[in-house]
């Protein structure tokens, strides 16, 4: 055993916990919190595999990302080929077929067959789905500034939503409700209307809530609408109608006002649809891709626009460029491994599954619809939600849902599943008697 190998094998789960005690932040969390993170040693297929030997099924496809699976035999080769090949080079003056091939490819698949509408021609990669957000809301201003309307320079959204922890992002999230409610007064004003009807609603509820976005629009000087389309995320898991995204897309030709749309967490199948734009029938003149890109093999993002948008951008005076460059953009072994993912979600193996598992969360969470202190079950595509009266005590639903064998992450007001299409219908069903157990029923 050499002195790298014999270093590595000490490294036991107590050490792993002690130095990330000692150490590490994690998300959401204080740094120096009492929570402690579980070890884990592997991943594979539906399952993490813990240090101390228990197994547990991956129901939130870590943060929603890996809904093929951990590990997926198709995205381990193309990392493989790719990693012998180069895994990484610098994009600034420099190409390569991974991201030329990927980028004519999304533009494809974000089209989808007939549908009217500029189609999404120019993509600009990066390494998160925040900075993917970040990136289209530079565009909308710099666009704006292009067709000669400098003074439009805000962002309209509605409550209730989530898209990321960088600044910009930071700033279209929900003000009050949101996690970053601490910037207010720091972070740009940004306009914000009532978070959307829910699903279900009668078609004249739907109207008079677009006409009061309408007004809202016309009333500042609004450069980009902003929405996370049918699903609101890390928000609230609150779900809504696809006549809300194609009545986004009126309006805002209507207005001069561009939309921007965030499938980071939606797109790829997740809600049943290969993109919730593509089956509302509309394209937005920007577009945010992230998480299930890569297939949850690696962080990689990628900002769309149509072909009027990238050219104001390309026409503003003293400008013509769109001053944003990751070290990592373009990253030939994220590329390759988003082009096997591509590859997965065009089989359209989920298809079938997806509608199978949505069935399977229905059934499986039905007995907590009578529970005192749940307020709403809810499910769409391969996302089930309890929504409870008070909040979740995060730290012992989770052990319970360990000792279950089960991993998820409630939040706030939620317990919710985002399991793996590859899921088997037993892996569901232990899911939602997990989920039924740690709230009460039986």
């Amino acid at each position: 055993m050499n002195s790298v190998e014999h270093l590595t094998d000490t490294w036991d789960a107590c050490r792993v916990v002690e130095a990330d005690r000692r150490h590490v932040w994690h998300p959401y969390a204080p740094r120096h919190g009492a929570a402690e993170n579980l070890p884990v040693a592997s991943a594979s297929g539906t399952r993490l595999h813990l240090t101390d030997g228990r197994e547990v099924i991956d129901g939130m496809s870590s943060w929603w990302a890996a809904s093929h699976g951990h590990g997926h035999p198709r995205l381990r080769a193309a990392a493989h080929r790719q990693i012998d090949r180069m895994s990484h080079v610098m994009f600034g003056g420099l190409t390569h077929r991974p991201a030329a091939e990927l980028a004519e490819r999304l533009t494809v698949f974000a089209h989808g067959p007939d549908l009217a509408g500029d189609p999404l021609t120019s993509v600009f990669f990066s390494d998160s789905g925040s900075v993917a957000v970040e990136v289209a809301l530079k565009m909308a201003l710099q666009y704006q500034r292009g067709v000669g309307r400098p003074g439009r320079t805000r962002f309209l959204t509605w409550r209730g939503g989530y898209h990321g922890d960088t600044q910009g992002p930071m700033g279209v999230c929900d003000p009050d409700g949101g996690m970053h409610a601490l910037w207010t007064g720091v972070l740009t004003p940004q306009v914000f209307v009532p978070a959307p009807p829910p699903r279900g609603s009668a078609p004249d509820v739907i109207d008079a809530y677009l006409d009061r976005m309408r007004t809202t629009v016309e009333e500042n000087d609004v450069a980009a609408v902003i929405a996370e389309p049918v699903v609101q995320g890390a928000g609230g898991m609150r779900f809504h109608d696809h006549a809300l995204v194609t009545g986004l897309r009126r309006l805002c030709d209507d207005t001069g006002t561009l939309l921007i749309l965030d499938e980071i967490a939606t797109g790829f199948g997740r809600t049943g649809d290969a993109l919730v734009s593509t089956a509302a029938g509309i394209v937005p003149d920007i577009l945010c891709l992230g998480k299930a890109l890569t297939g949850g093999f690696m962080s990689f993002a990628a900002t769309l626009s149509t072909d009027r948008v990238a050219a104001a951008v390309d026409s503003v005076p003293g400008g013509g460029a769109l001053m944003h460059g990751p070290t990592f953009m373009g990253n030939p072994l994220a590329c390759a491994v988003s082009l096997a993912a591509l590859d997965l979600v065009e089989s359209g193996y989920w298809r079938d599954r997806v509608p199978q598992i949505a069935d399977l969360l229905r059934t499986g969470l039905a007995p907590l619809q009578d529970v005192p202190g749940v307020t709403d079950v809810r499910v769409l595509g391969a996302i089930g939600v309890v929504e409870t009266a008070d909040p979740v005590d995060t730290a012992t639903v989770t052990a319970d849902l360990v000792a279950r064998g089960v991993w998820l992450r409630p939040f706030g007001r939620l317990l919710y599943t985002m399991p793996p299409f590859t899921c088997t219908d037993h892996e569901v069903g232990q899911i939602t008697d997990a989920m039924c157990a740690a709230v009460g029923a039986r």
